[in-house]
């Protein structure tokens, strides 16, 4: 933890000297993106030249801390209880809005409650745990009124492809499981997450498993190859470290894969859900995500896609207070609030087909019967007949 503190003040003394006042944003969104692009870059370079025994001591020092810190701030501020939960054999943590925040929460109380979030957390396959991510899964549950459940997936270089997909697919089916129908499951990642959670729609459709309601993304990791000009021109002013840790990961797989690069998956609407993406114009993934992109709509996949100018890698986690940030989160609500209409319009016009079956139904009954309402029988018209 010492070199890591060290590593991380020697770059944030670099921040002076790379116009920290330049960028997309406001005086203060702009200094705020440089100090944590610098953070986060030094943290993360830091972070993957460990040995993984080193990596492993760290990672469980920042999870107790985000237990202690995270855990309390998100229940007493945010509204969210964060409990602790085994689904499909995948230990993790469910986020849910608070039954008495719920209810007088204005923007939200109307939305449709009875979603749940499958929330892959990012890590770029090796690194971090449910409990960094509550804040940020909070939010989300507290916009869409969704509860969200993050697994603790199995992770590189102990558990390569394809343990951390099939962990999620075990979740998945453990969700199904409890009950909870697919049309009302969203999956949901970001940066190695959202990878992992394309990896997961293609592994559902060559089982034959149902596609959930919808997928959000935010940065995702779809293309293991790296050979896009972003990766290399957006280097400078992305969080990502140059060298971005897959190897141990695919051990074996081909990085062009469909089961681990989305972007090959020749993604169709008949099996991959509607889909929410996210990423910034100056993160190293931008090429990629914008492939992937445009095959959802060459397949006929519904796609709300948005691009934030001078953002990096994740932004709406690592700056939730970003005007970029603000919008991705307005857009998410919107969607979640015209789905619950869309539902609520869906639920109307089934109600008023089976009113008007009914009253067919009433009037064809009425059609049969006699004139002073009794009725008819077939067979005392024969005996009239036969009787004339």
């Amino acid at each position: 933890m010492v070199g890591l503190a060290d590593n991380m003040l020697n770059g944030l003394a670099r921040v002076p000297f790379q116009r920290p006042l330049s960028g997309p944003g406001g005086i203060l969104d702009n200094i705020g993106q440089s100090v944590t692009r610098q953070a986060i870059r030094s943290f993360l370079g830091y972070s993957v030249s460990l040995p993984i025994d080193e990596f492993r001591s760290m990672e469980k020092i920042l999870d107790r801390l985000s237990g202690a810190v995270l855990t309390p701030v998100v229940s007493t501020f945010g509204g969210v209880e964060i409990v602790p939960d085994v689904v499909g054999g995948q230990e993790g943590v469910w986020c849910r809005v608070k039954p008495e925040v719920a209810s007088r929460d204005d923007e939200t109380h109307h939305l449709d409650r009875s979603r749940t979030i499958l929330y892959l957390h990012g890590g770029g396959y090796f690194g971090t745990t449910p409990k960094m991510y509550t804040m940020f899964a909070a939010a989300l549950a507290r916009l869409t009124g969704c509860e969200a459940f993050i697994p603790d997936y199995r992770m590189s270089p102990e558990f390569p492809f394809p343990a951390g997909m099939l962990d999620a697919a075990d979740v998945y089916q453990g969700l199904l499981d409890r009950g909870i129908d697919a049309e009302n499951l969203i999956v949901a990642g970001d940066s190695g997450g959202g990878g992992l959670a394309t990896s997961l729609m293609v592994h559902l459709h060559e089982q034959n498993m149902p596609k959930p309601h919808a997928l959000v993304l935010f940065s995702p990791e779809v293309d293991l190859d790296f050979s896009q000009e972003s990766v290399m021109k957006n280097a400078p002013y992305d969080v990502l470290p140059w060298n971005i840790p897959v190897t141990s990961y695919l051990r074996g797989i081909q990085p062009n894969d469909r089961r681990v690069s989305a972007v090959f998956s020749n993604p169709q609407s008949e099996w991959f859900p509607a889909t929410f993406v996210c990423w910034g114009e100056d993160e190293m993934f931008r090429d990629s995500i914008e492939e992937f992109v445009q095959a959802l709509r060459d397949g006929g996949v519904a796609v709300r896609a948005m691009e934030e100018p001078g953002m990096f890698h994740v932004f709406p986690i690592l700056m939730p207070w970003s005007e970029a940030a603000k919008r991705v989160l307005r857009e998410i609500a919107r969607l979640a609030a015209s789905d619950t209409q869309d539902a609520a319009d869906e639920a109307e016009n089934e109600r008023r087909a089976q009113a008007a079956a009914a009253e067919d139904a009433s009037e064809s009954a009425d059609t049969a019967r006699g004139v002073n309402g009794t009725d008819l029988n077939l067979a005392d018209i024969e005996l009239e007949t036969s009787a004339e």
